[in-house]
């Protein structure tokens, strides 16, 4: 494995834990903040950051953000969205040590399963080129690829829309900002392969307007699948559908290798599933460690007394 290599999925393990801590503190300041409205997207803005925990949740989402940006152009999308997939062992831990929250034994073990495919995918991706080469791509592999993840998104908006799933509105709205996430991702990845060109066409370059389009609309529906909640689930679920689409965009669209031979393809891609079979075991039964489960009346009444972190 290159030193570069090394590099970007460390810095991938540093965005994962700045991003899990943000995601956190935003979703203390979304339940403190008015309801998004998508018919006055500004004003819904403004009023998510006049909530301190939402504007330093977001100052660290940004940081974390930054770091994804700079993995994604040292190191293969799918080994970077992999590392991303360990995140979900650090929601764990934040929400247990910081948030006064806690996991029962199912779901620290399917942490460990996670945790465990996570590092055979890191550890076999020495045969992966980083940096620009990883950023080379096939227009139409991507094209597919994007407008399934928006349709996929836009199917999830529209189900939980329905009477019978309106206890699940929150966790849909998750997976379809994690979706719109990918489609950013993707689309940053893209436009790291033309570093050589100038601003100007950098600035006109269609990824990037993708990437701010997808960034914007998964900014309000994570936010407002935030203050549904319950807070830890989504925010599972946002990470969980954000790097199950993330893997398979890095081999179907960039064309990262799967692996050097017949077995190691097996082996990853039963890592892979793994992965997926794990984490969507655990967002379930997180409880306040004081035994009531947390759900969105109850959070804003709970927000000061389950945490040792405060603002003013």
């Amino acid at each position: 494995m290159s030193p570069i290599l090394i590099l970007g999925l460390g810095i991938a393990l540093a965005s994962a834990a700045a991003s899990n801590v943000g995601f956190l503190m935003r979703h203390r300041g979304a339940v403190e903040s008015a309801d998004v409205d998508p018919r006055h997207l500004l004003r819904s803005a403004v009023e998510l950051f006049r909530s301190r925990w939402w504007a330093l949740g977001y100052m660290v989402a940004v940081i974390a953000y930054l770091l994804h940006v700079g993995a994604l152009a040292l190191a293969p999308l799918s080994l970077v969205q992999a590392v991303l997939s360990g995140g979900i062992v650090l929601i764990g831990v934040f929400a247990e040590r910081l948030f006064g929250l806690t996991l029962g034994k199912r779901e620290w073990f399917g942490l460990g399963i996670a945790a465990v495919a996570l590092a055979f995918l890191a550890l076999t991706g020495g045969g992966a080129e980083g940096g620009q080469e990883s950023a080379d791509y096939s227009v139409a592999a991507m094209v597919a690829f994007e407008s399934g993840l928006v349709g996929i998104g836009v199917a999830l908006m529209l189900s939980s829309r329905r009477p019978r799933a309106r206890e699940r509105e929150g966790v849909l709205l998750g997976a379809t900002a994690g979706l719109l996430f990918t489609v950013t991702h993707v689309a940053v990845k893209a436009t790291t392969g033309k570093l050589d060109t100038s601003f100007a066409e950098l600035a006109t370059s269609p990824f990037l307007a993708i990437a701010v389009a997808g960034g914007v609309a998964a900014f309000f529906i994570s936010a407002r699948s935030l203050q549904l909640g319950p807070a830890v689930p989504v925010i599972a679920v946002t990470s969980i559908a954000g790097n199950a689409s993330g893997i398979p965009a890095g081999i179907i669209v960039f064309g990262d290798p799967l692996g050097d031979d017949a077995l190691m393809v097996v082996l990853r891609s039963m890592a892979f599933i793994l992965v997926t079979a794990a984490v969507t075991a655990i967002p379930a039964p997180l409880r306040v460690t004081h035994g009531r489960d947390v759900d969105p009346p109850s959070v804003k009444e709970t927000t000061a007394q389950t945490s040792g972190l405060r603002l003013q």
